[in-house]
């Protein structure tokens, strides 16, 4: 079949096939895969020889990534965990774009712009990606953390000021060519607007926290896995869709209210299961959709400025964020993750400017250098987090015990690596047997379920040998495994078989390929759930 007949299979396949290949390369250098995504990108754009793939399907491609991405993020934040960082997020958030619009906007006056054009750019320049943000915080397993928590909902802020920005700049654009625009009409816009996400928040939080759960329970009883995985992907895509057509609210948005009120159901671990493979996969044709974007002549035509919008968002934007969270008296590990999570711009940056661009406020120099600001933040934010979290250990500034973790004085103990359905039933045992622990833990909730079954807890993730090495596993006597990705899993293992070569290992493992993978990294035993609900009924046949 010929190929342009097949747009669409043609850029999913060389953009995965790509991205994986060059995921690899940036692997082997011991940098970031997403680098290597990006590099993807370039290659598959319209601006290098060959292959061109599809570049508003690969954009559509990327908003799938975005909504899924969010969806996740939704189902681990409750509107208590908002509500809990509303009193940071917002003012930080607010702060933070005023000054990022300032300094855009004085480096668009020294290139000659207008104060239009530059208000514009600053503008684009405010807002952080929401996926290379929320990939960050998985990566480093602090997505559920406070202060996860708290760059979430400064990004949840940040959208929703840049909803409004949109709706507003084709009035910008009315008076920036002259037209009177009389006041009344741009306060009802600006209301319009607000109620109109007002509306929107509104249904999902009374409505929806009851149809969606219903309907999750609902679909679960029928017993078909196929519908219930559907019934995520449905709820996902068509909340998101549904709210940016009623309520003009971004994707990512609706999909952020559509995870958080599903979140309350208690089939939330189990969608969050099912979303991930597509939401993996969907998330790296962002970066590629991104790499497309990129004009590499710009860094040859325009290297101050390229340098210094860069600047701007790396520097200028991690150093006010940094600034308000400590004005808020909050510690500098916390201040420093905020700082090194909003230190990138990404997909409502490139909306804002193309829209200026379309309305004619800004010139074709303000998109290309915003694509470019884009594409290298993104491809410094890992190194940018590498700095600042090395900061972060040799500050001066005491911080709480979870993030600055000393190292328990037990020995014979047991240790727990996740606290979640399983390992909570298991911490649970233990202390009714009267067995000291101690519990590895990411959630927020998971330590604090610990904490009141008599554990001592340490927030992180255990595939670091330096948070085994506080728990004391040289020390201990047994390491149950039970966060269920077999990959995290593994790592774990294998540090705690290096750390104490006698230790009694036990992981869980949902399928026959995990147990061996964990057995071969030296798990004592390895408890597969389906196998064991086939034994045990088995036995009972045999009764």
């Amino acid at each position: 079949m010929p190929e342009h007949q097949t747009p669409l299979i043609a850029t999913i396949a060389a953009g995965l096939m790509l991205a994986y290949v060059f995921g690899l390369i940036a692997h082997r250098l011991r940098i970031q895969p997403l680098v290597g995504y990006l590099v993807a990108g370039v290659v598959v754009g319209p601006f290098t020889p060959g292959f061109t793939a599809d570049l508003p399907l690969a954009g559509e491609l990327a908003e799938i990534g975005v909504i899924l991405l969010m969806f996740g993020v939704g189902l681990h934040f409750s509107l208590k965990d908002l509500v809990s960082v509303a009193r940071i997020a917002i003012p930080g958030a607010i702060v933070q774009i005023a000054v990022a619009t300032a300094m855009g906007a004085g480096l668009a006056r020294l290139l000659g712009w207008s104060w239009m054009a530059g208000f514009v750019f600053g503008l684009a320049l405010s807002v952080a990606s929401t996926v290379v943000l929320v990939r960050a915080l998985q990566d480093r397993h602090i997505l559920d953390t406070k202060r996860g928590q708290i760059a979430v909902g400064w990004l949840v802020v940040e959208d929703l000021a840049m909803v409004l920005a949109l709706v507003l700049l084709p009035i910008a654009a009315l008076l920036n060519g002259g037209e009177a625009v009389p006041l009344s009409r741009i306060l009802f816009s600006t209301l319009v607007t607000l109620a109109k996400v007002a509306v929107f928040v509104t249904v999902m939080l009374v409505v929806g926290r009851r149809v969606i759960p219903w309907l999750m329970h609902y679909t679960a009883h029928t017993g078909s896995r196929e519908l219930f995985r559907l019934a995520v992907y449905a709820i996902a895509l068509g909340v998101a869709f549904g709210a940016s057509k009623t309520f003009d609210v971004s994707f990512a948005l609706g999909a952020f209210f559509a995870g958080m009120v599903m979140g309350e159901s208690d089939l939330s671990q189990r969608a969050a299961e099912e979303a991930l493979p597509l939401r993996d996969a969907f998330a790296v044709l962002f970066f590629v959709s991104v790499g497309m974007l990129l004009n590499p002549m710009v860094f040859v035509q325009h290297p101050f400025a390229v340098a210094a919008t860069v600047g701007i968002i790396v520097v200028g934007k991690a150093a006010v964020a940094w600034l308000i969270v400590r004005a808020f008296r909050l510690g500098n590990t916390t201040a420093l993750t905020v700082a090194a999570s909003l230190a990138q711009i990404g997909e409502f940056s490139f909306i804002l400017v193309g829209l200026g661009h379309d309305l004619k406020l800004v010139q074709s120099d303000a998109y290309d250098l915003v694509l470019a600001g884009a594409i290298v933040s993104i491809f410094l934010n890992p190194f940018v987090f590498a700095v600042l979290e090395g900061r972060a250990r040799r500050a001066a500034v005491p911080e709480p015990v979870a993030e600055a973790p000393r190292a328990t004085t037990l020995s014979g103990h047991d240790v727990v690596v996740g606290y979640g359905r399983v390992g909570s039933l298991i911490g649970a045992a233990l202390a009714r047997d009267g067995a000291r622990m101690v519990v590895i833990e990411t959630s927020d909730s998971g330590l604090e379920k610990a904490r009141q079954d008599g554990a001592e807890v340490l927030e992180g993730n255990a595939a670091s040998g330096e948070l085994l090495t506080v728990a004391n596993i040289a020390g201990a006597r047994r390491l149950f495994v039970t966060v269920p990705d077999a990959f995290e899993a593994g790592q774990g293992v294998e540090q705690a078989r290096g750390l104490n070569p006698a230790l009694e290992i036990l992981a869980r493992a949902h399928s026959d390929a995990a147990v061996e993978h964990l057995q071969g990294l030296g798990a004592t035993l390895v408890i597969s759930g389906e196998r064991e609900i086939a034994e045990r009924m088995v036995e009972r046949m045999r009764a």
